[in-house]
């Protein structure tokens, strides 16, 4: 039981010896079309992929890999200067069949499935709100998951993970890839403040700096992906304005 919740134990060989501590969660979606092929896979020792845990969209929770044991569902990443992502964080695959099957949003059963597991997860390795985080942000341009659906915003209400605090756009220009500009080196100075990266401060929205951009607004800028005022990977007035805010509230802290 996890703070209420039945677990349905699904143990996977994937799994290894941890290096460091755990201090962060890394939600995925598994980006197949059913929970069981989700299973089968991150129980297959062929595929050599594993998580902590799965949340069905009926909200039913399968445990994996137990929380003390190094889980091989990050790959190659980087947050906050630590590139051995998984052996400092916890795993957690939603089940969504992801944007290449049709994605979807997801379940309001598996959402509150989620915030419970991570307020336990939160409580016993005291979890900044800065590392609860997607896969897409510890592994930019390779990785969108768990994607723009996910209700980062709502978490953050209920008190999980982080949102901005309100800020002003700028009024500036939206800033295309490939443009160089001054408000780009700012730009790129605080998404390593916040963690993401490495990025080399050029002031060029170059294409690492337009993966790390994309990978920021599909946490906290989703709008980007849906009424298209800033495109995906353009950098805006809204983007800008939502960095700021995050970097605002002392992110070292938070």
């Amino acid at each position: 039981m996890i703070d209420g919740l039945s677990v349905i134990e699904r143990p996977s060989p994937n799994h290894g010896e941890r290096r460091l501590p755990i201090d962060m969660v890394v939600l995925h979606y598994t980006d197949m079309e059913s929970a069981q092929a989700a299973l089968d896979r991150l129980g297959d020792p062929a595929a050599e992929v594993s998580a902590h845990y799965l949340i069905d969209e009926d909200g039913a929770v399968h445990a994996l890999v137990d929380e003390t044991r190094r889980a091989w569902h990050a790959g190659a990443g980087y947050w906050a200067g630590e590139t051995d992502i998984n052996s400092r964080s916890i795993g957690i695959e939603l089940q969504n069949p992801g944007h290449g099957l049709g994605y979807r949003d997801f379940p309001a059963g598996q959402i509150a499935a989620v915030e419970r597991i991570l307020r336990y997860l939160i409580t016993k390795y005291s979890i900044l709100p800065r590392h609860v985080l997607g896969h897409s942000d510890v592994a930019p341009g390779r990785k969108r998951d768990p994607g723009e659906r996910f209700p980062w915003q709502a978490l953050a209400a209920a008190g999980i993970g982080r949102w901005p605090t309100a800020r002003k756009p700028d009024g500036g220009p939206v800033i295309a890839p490939g443009k160089t500009h001054a408000l780009v080196a700012a730009v790129q100075e605080a998404l390593g403040v916040y963690g993401y990266g490495p990025i080399r401060i050029s002031g060029m929205l170059d294409a690492e700096t337009e993966a790390v951009v994309t990978a920021f607004q599909r946490h906290f800028v989703p709008e980007c992906f849906a009424d298209g005022v800033e495109p995906p990977g353009h950098l805006g007035p809204l983007t800008r304005a939502r960095l700021a805010g995050l970097v605002d509230a002392r992110p070292a802290k938070a």
